[in-house]
């Protein structure tokens, strides 16, 4: 069974930092593309940042491009998102999800995404 967890978030003041982990089982995050998502309610889940099967190749969002980084650690089947120089409009819940798309590809599309975990709240606040 194809489980992703997320862990990591919390409540950090403006300007701070976080790393958020998206650690699997039942599937080998080297054979899948991984992105991040975040929602906030009322409003639609948006792509930040994924990271492609070959792991050479990540793409994250205008909004949080120089800010964040996705890296993967194959031998913890784990992959992180850094997060640095957090703002209030970070404030979310952030999900990652396994795309069966390999090869150096990634994309933050969500309907290219096929397994996804449960999520993790993070919050800015002062």
């Amino acid at each position: 069974q194809v489980q992703l967890v997320e862990s990591g978030g919390g409540l950090v003041q403006p300007g701070g930092s976080l790393r958020l982990s998206c650690t699997a089982s039942g599937l080998t995050l080297d054979e899948y593309s991984i992105g991040w998502f975040r929602q906030v309610p009322g409003k639609e889940r948006e792509g930040v940042s994924c990271i492609s099967a070959t792991g050479d190749n990540t793409y994250s969002a205008d909004s949080v491009k120089g800010r964040f980084v996705v890296s993967r650690d194959s031998a913890k089947n784990t992959v992180h998102l850094q997060m640095e120089s957090l703002k209030a409009e970070d404030s979310a819940f952030y999900t990652c999800a396994a795309g069966e798309v390999g090869g150096r590809y990634c994309s933050l599309r969500i309907y290219e995404y096929d397994h996804w975990g449960q999520g993790t709240q993070v919050t800015v606040s002062s």
